[in-house]
């Protein structure tokens, strides 16, 4: 069981994600949210997967690839952090990646692999770190934050944008 992080664990940016984790442990919380997500991008046809509920707005299969994308750099740095590397890491820009990212070009269902890809991945490096690792601390874009911070992290944030799926986009299509 891995205690939800205390304030003094992360920068303000991160609290509107970590807030939004249930009780009980990340871990398993990660584990149960793919077929959640799954589940509510089920309903969406390869057709709707390109609404945009707003003009410059990401569209559906844009948001899924921004939530890959983050969920890679998050655990690039529980990687980092978890292994005791002290080198501060930087930040990264979202739109940027969106931009160049190719999700929007490729079937929804094939960018729901890769999403179940990077879990599993995220879920081992999670699984493989000893209770010490939870402990560790560094930086990232200048912020002072702990591993377990950025695991919580990782599960706030999908649950950030699959709410706004269900409120923001799936009513403005079927």
């Amino acid at each position: 069981m891995h205690p939800r992080p205390a304030l003094t664990d992360y920068a303000p940016p991160f609290h509107k994600y970590i807030e939004l984790v249930p009780a009980g442990d990340v871990i398993e919380n990660l584990a149960g949210q793919l077929p959640e997500t799954k589940a509510l991008l089920a309903k969406v046809s390869e057709e709707d997967a390109g609404f945009r509920y707003a003009e410059g707005k990401w569209s559906i299969r844009q948001v899924l690839g921004h939530v890959i994308d983050t969920e890679r750099v998050f655990a690039y740095r529980v990687l980092r952090i978890g292994r005791n590397d002290p080198t501060p890491l930087a930040g990264f820009d979202e739109n940027l990646l969106a931009k160049y990212a190719p999700y929007d070009h490729i079937p929804l269902f094939e960018a729901l692999r890769e999403f179940e890809a990077v879990r599993a991945s995220t879920l081992f490096l999670l699984r493989g770190l000893p209770p010490e690792a939870w402990e560790r601390s560094g930086t990232s874009d200048g912020h002072f934050l702990t591993m377990r911070a950025m695991a919580f992290a990782i599960a706030g944030h999908e649950l950030h944008h699959r709410e706004i799926l269900r409120t923001r986009y799936l009513p403005g299509i079927g």
